[in-house]
């Protein structure tokens, strides 16, 4: 028995699909992207979606964005102070010190994952600009309590939704609480388009500067009356080489677009799977005394399923990842697990822990995750239990 961390989402649909922009000749972002980003917003509830590269790089152009909107309640500058939880992917944070913004980490909640809310109200101060919410695992934020605490401040929210698309809070998709929110489409996610992200928005600025910034922060690929320019010329030749923005290619292959259309088409039996087979999960795993598993907010879509050891107890993670491992289960850390912790990247960031960061330390040290798949794997989560067994 076999417990992958990921499996393939694809099948003749999809072949087919890369068969005909093959046949086409026509390789770079077009028409099957443009369908892909409509039917992404249909899907999520959103005015807007520009799909881009990776998630990585929609987390980038949504921090860049906000540099050059020209909306002053969005508008951000460097030294401006961003609250974001300790522990996520590591391109959550990058943008932030790529854009000379001052990075203010905080715990998460042991039981979520997400954020912790009170670590968060305590962390805000006046030169506090905006909140990078992560949508841990598949589980949305709190985002009832999240606008209340920001609700008479000038701060802004955006949401890095990588790991959770398809998540629901209070029947709203999550992605769209903030003013944009990111998602990826690599091989492990909900869906697959070999490499993808996308950035959803409401507001059509925002909208208007993330499609200069994707392609070169040129005009090409700007409507004609559109906010970064106000009237585009009309003469194609004149347009072809403005740059407004200082932008970058992060556009993504026509074979992605394509991908992605036929992707999304089947994520909401992907859904359902994936959350049938965290009830099994929960089930299974909800009386073994030595761990605790993710407390669900909303209606998470299930990412993976965490495991934290408890204290008290002589169990080591190292004894668990090397019994999996021998036992053929993939399993991996807690996302980057508390990112302050050995992360010699952060020499080159502008950066400071408010309160403490104790339950991103705990997870660090007795946490880690396995799988969920777009099937049923209760036969996997089966195996799982029974080594887990062996250390009661």
């Amino acid at each position: 028995m076999e417990y992958k961390l990921a499996s393939t989402t694809w099948d003749e649909r999809e072949y087919a699909a890369l068969s005909n922009v093959i046949e086409s000749g026509h390789f770079s972002m077009g028409e099957r992207v443009l369908e892909y980003e409509t039917a992404f917003s249909k899907y999520n509830g959103s005015n807007y979606t520009v799909m881009v590269g990776s998630g990585s790089s929609a987390n980038l152009l949504m921090i860049a964005a906000l540099f050059y909107t020209s909306n002053p309640k969005y508008r951000l500058k460097a030294g401006d102070e961003v609250i974001v939880p300790a522990v996520s992917w590591s391109t959550t944070y990058f943008p932030l010190q790529q854009y000379g913004l001052k990075v203010v980490f905080v715990d998460v909640d042991r039981g979520t994952l997400n954020i912790e809310l009170d670590a968060l109200k305590e962390a805000i101060t006046p030169r506090t600009r905006l909140i990078f919410a992560v949508n841990l695992l598949g589980n949305p934020n709190n985002y009832d309590e999240i606008n209340e605490i920001i609700a008479d401040k000038d701060i802004v929210l955006i949401e890095d939704n990588c790991e959770s698309l398809g998540a629901e809070f209070g029947g709203k998709k999550a992605g769209t609480f903030g003013v944009m929110g990111s998602y990826s489409s690599f091989y492990s996610h909900h869906i697959a388009t070999m490499e993808g992200g996308c950035i959803t928005t409401d507001d059509e600025e925002l909208y208007h500067v993330l499609l200069s910034l994707r392609a070169h922060g040129w005009t090409r690929n700007l409507p004609k009356k559109n906010w970064v320019t106000g009237l585009k010329s009309d003469d194609w030749f004149d347009e072809s080489f403005k740059f407004v923005l200082p932008g970058y290619n992060v556009r993504p292959l026509e074979m992605s677009g394509a991908v992605g259309i036929e992707q999304l088409k089947k994520l909401p039996e992907f859904i359902r799977a994936r959350r049938e087979n965290a009830r099994y999960f929960i089930e299974t795993f909800k009386d073994l005394e030595f761990v605790e598993i993710q407390e669900e907010i909303g209606q998470s879509s299930w990412f993976g399923f965490s495991l934290i050891l408890k204290e008290q107890n002589e169990i080591s993670r190292r004894d668990v990842v090397e019994l999996l491992t021998r036992n053929s289960i993939d399993c991996r850390p807690i996302v980057s697990g508390n990112f302050l912790k050995n992360q010699s990247v952060l020499q080159h960031f502008n950066y400071e822990v408010r309160g403490s960061v104790e339950n991103a330390e705990y997870l660090d040290a007795q946490g880690l995750f396995v799988g969920n798949h777009q099937v049923c794997i209760k036969p996997q989560i089966d195996h799982l239990a029974m080594v887990m067994a062996r250390f009661r």
